[in-house]
């Protein structure tokens, strides 16, 4: 698994947990879901994100890059 691939697996599960708490505990639990969908549309701009830190950091590689 790429850093790419992983990264929009853990934002996505981040979004549902976040969508989950706000229904079942509390509506301000969506502060979270906003936060991630800023975070991803500033790293599609930037192609930084502190998750892709920390996947790196477990052995995560990037993709190849084609040329």
């Amino acid at each position: 698994m790429t850093v790419n691939r992983a990264l929009r697996l853990v934002a996505g599960i981040f979004i549902l947990v976040s969508l989950g708490l706000a229904v079942y505990v509390n509506k301000n639990r969506l502060w979270l879901t906003a936060f991630i969908g800023l975070n991803l549309i500033q790293s599609a701009f930037t192609n930084w994100c502190p998750a892709m830190i920390i996947l790196r950091k477990m052995g995560l590689k990037d993709e190849e890059k084609c040329d």
